[in-house]
């Protein structure tokens, strides 16, 4: 049973991204029935946040949009941010709620419509998914059963009346039920055929974890600036969103590549059960308001001090151990990246405290703290693309 839990969990990315949109599906559809009797409070600008955040998550790591697969790229990378943006803003922000609704309107109404068109027409889908048969008909149903209910999703945002609620809480668990379906028939395609996990038309060189680290740069950077405006009493804030949100990209970490909040540990089963539970926990924050609030601050502030400080242990005693030379080219980058990452796990520990003890530090200041956060972070993220670069021309001089 120990090996079993210790075992790796082979979970791809789109998966990871799946299983979350289903657990948000069917949690949102199962939280309507007490929402639609009065006895649960809704804040729905969490939902259409969440949904538009995790619609962006398939942009930048896999270059799958609503409309359809069209490979990762520049263009499609800063399309994908200003949509996570867009999500993070209504999260934090109730006054926005149009946009958001039109956004999401066009990716399950229109989307759904033109991915189902593309799956009956295109070459390689439905008519080579009937050739090889098998498990490929399962797809086939899955497919359809997610962009026929995408479609009907689509005409419940465009009424948006009250009296069918219950009406739409039943399609959308029907519609968490068949992502999951969907899930786990990609993922036992991707183990039998690992080729097709390879994303195609790839023009960028970007893996999950920068993709990652550029979503929480934007995170933090925005919800700094937007910190500023709240504290002077211009707008109005929603924490639960903001705390649910951050819970469900620390989810994501920790089920794509084992990231967790308090450091990086190998893929395993208990590490996919906490994501999970974070996943969980996150979406009701940001769909429920105020309660888990509380809970989820001391949680935030605890895994920041925490992370923080085992980073900071891990970059002091890397610099007691002797270790080889980096390349000329590489040796003053390495030097920036230590100083960055140093400055970042002190501003989250700063972040953490001032979560655990709110009268410390003024809100004002707060934002931005947060705010230089998301600069570091964005920063630290040019650094380990400037490595990856210097390395690739290294290693091509070498073959050469």
């Amino acid at each position: 049973m120990k090996l079993v839990l210790l075992k790796k969990a082979d979970l791809p990315l789109e998966v990871v991204i799946l299983l979350i949109g289903s657990m948000t599906m069917m949690i949102t559809g199962i939280l309507l029935f007490p929402v639609s009797e009065g006895s649960l409070p809704y804040y729905e600008n969490g939902l259409y946040g969440l949904l538009l955040v995790i619609f962006a998550l398939q942009i930048i790591t896999l270059g799958k949009t609503p409309f359809g697969e069209m490979g990762r790229s520049g263009v499609l990378l800063v399309a994908g941010v200003m949509i996570a943006a867009a999500g993070m803003v209504t999260c934090f922000i109730p006054i926005f709620k149009q946009l958001p609704r039109i956004l999401l309107f066009l990716c399950f109404g229109p989307g759904g419509f033109l991915l189902l068109i593309q799956m009956c027409f295109l070459r390689d889908k439905l008519r080579t998914w009937v050739k090889y048969g098998g498990i490929f008909w399962h797809l086939i149903s899955g497919c359809s059963a997610v962009y026929v209910l995408s479609i009907l999703i689509a005409l419940f945002l465009w009424k948006q009346n009250p009296n069918t609620i219950p009406m739409a809480a039943v399609v959308i668990l029907i519609y968490g039920l068949a992502i999951f379906y969907l899930a786990c028939v990609i993922h036992k395609i991707y183990r039998k055929y690992p080729e097709a996990e390879k994303p195609a038309g790839k023009d960028i060189e970007f893996s999950t974890d920068q993709a990652m680290l550029l979503l929480i740069g934007v995170f933090m950077l925005l919800l700094g600036l937007l910190l500023i405006p709240v504290n002077l009493g211009f707008l109005p804030f929603s924490k639960n969103a903001q705390l649910g949100l951050l819970m469900v990209i620390f989810a994501v970490q920790m089920l794509a590549a084992g990231s967790t909040p308090i450091g990086v540990f190998p893929r395993s089963w208990p590490v996919i059960i906490g994501g999970i539970l974070f996943a969980a926990i996150g979406i009701v924050s940001c769909i429920i308001p105020e309660i888990l609030v509380a809970q989820l601050t001391v949680l935030v502030g605890v895994l920041n001090i925490l992370g923080g400080i085992i980073t900071l242990v891990k970059i002091c005693l890397s610099r007691k151990t002797p270790s080889e030379v980096p390349p000329a080219p590489a040796s003053s980058v390495v030097a920036k990246l230590f100083t960055v990452n140093l400055t970042m796990n002190l501003l989250q520990i700063l972040f953490g405290t001032s979560m655990l003890m709110p009268n410390l530090v003024p809100g004002l200041i707060i934002g931005v703290i947060l705010a230089a956060n998301g600069c570091v972070l964005l920063y630290l993220l040019h650094i380990l693309i400037v490595l990856d670069i210097i390395k690739r021309n290294i290693t091509a001089g070498t073959c050469n």
